[in-house]
């Protein structure tokens, strides 16, 4: 068990920001999915993205070599968001860009977690970083296609109403009550920020001013952090809101909404509480798949519905929008 004591000036105060980062949500998916079992609160997830990523072949991948069940991170994977809302492409880059030295740095963190050992992909990836990189963030390309995604208007939701909780709790009672409710391992006392982490300390002394709070669907339960030098530290925590994340909704009434764009349109949008191609759609709404195709089209040139990637099908989403149509129906 690991104890930190992070003391914070009035300078790392006034630096400390929020925001939503694509990479952390993919590594601490990718973990989610590797941990045996699965955690609970995303079994419904798991259950629908592991044949996609069986299929794909991700899981014997660059992702499955690099992140264990539990253990060091490969702090490289988790650039320092330039923004609130970062673009996933803005950190692919970013790890692209990553120097020999930090990428050898967190394979050899790796190896002493596994008697000193590395598959043969990372032992290559430690030889000659800038040869491999790129393969690594293809790879990271489509598993967020196949995995993040078709679910990623509903995740966001939850990051940035988490976001909007913390801005609203640190207006209403200051910076130390935010600080002392995200999460059980942290609390904030007197100047100092204390961790309790069973792996991972972050200090001051290695890193740059401020604190960058970045909340997860994924972390949870626990706290994760990233101190390299000379980005500020980070603290993953777990979102207010992802225990019920992918829980099944009420079926929502539809026959306002279907005045509006239609019965069948209504009905394909109530059908996608989880993500689903053309054939799938079909089965389940009764609908020909031409005609469901043609609905698709409509509704995704409304902005009421994405198209993803998978394999060589196309899996279809509704958008944030969309939700907030059908809970207004509810």
């Amino acid at each position: 068990m690991v104890k930190t004591r992070l003391t914070l000036t009035v300078n790392d105060l006034a630096h400390t920001r929020f925001a939503v980062s694509p990479m952390w949500e993919v590594v601490t998916s990718f973990r989610a999915l590797v941990t045996t079992p699965v955690p609970g609160l995303h079994r419904r997830w798991a259950a629908q993205v592991r044949p996609r990523l069986v299929a794909a072949g991700l899981d014997r991948g660059w992702l499955a070599d690099m992140i264990p069940p539990a253990g060091h991170l490969p702090d490289f994977l988790n650039p320092t968001p330039a923004a609130h809302s970062c673009d996933l492409h803005d950190e692919l880059s970013a790890i692209e860009s990553t120097a020999p030295g930090q990428v050898r740095l967190d394979l050899d963190h790796l190896a002493a977690e596994r008697d000193g050992r590395l598959p043969p992909r990372l032992r290559s990836l430690h030889r000659a970083p800038q040869d491999h990189l790129a393969r690594l963030t293809a790879e990271i390309e489509t598993y967020w296609q196949l995995a993040l995604a078709p679910y990623w208007a509903r995740i966001c939701t939850v990051l940035e109403a988490d976001v909007l909780h913390r801005a609203r709790q640190a207006a209403g009672n200051g910076t130390a009550d935010v600080l002392n409710d995200l999460h059980t391992t942290v609390r904030w006392d007197d100047g100092t920020l204390f961790l309790t982490q069973r792996h991972c300390a972050i200090t001051r002394i290695s890193t740059g001013a401020g604190l960058l709070l970045v909340p997860s669907a994924f972390a949870w339960p626990r706290v994760l952090t990233r101190s390299v030098a000379p980005d500020p530290p980070q603290l993953a925590y777990p979102a207010r809101g992802s225990a019920a994340l992918w829980e099944r909704r009420t079926t929502p009434r539809t026959d306002t909404l279907a005045a509006v764009v239609g019965r069948s349109r209504a009905l394909i949008l109530a059908e996608l509480d989880s993500p689903a191609s053309t054939t799938a759609l079909a089965r389940r709404s009764g609908l020909s798949a031409a005609g469901v195709s043609q609905h698709l089209t409509a509704l995704r040139a409304a902005g009421l519905v994405s198209a993803h990637r998978a394999g060589r099908s196309v899996l279809y989403a509704r958008t944030a929008l969309a939700d907030s149509l059908l809970d207004a129906q509810s």
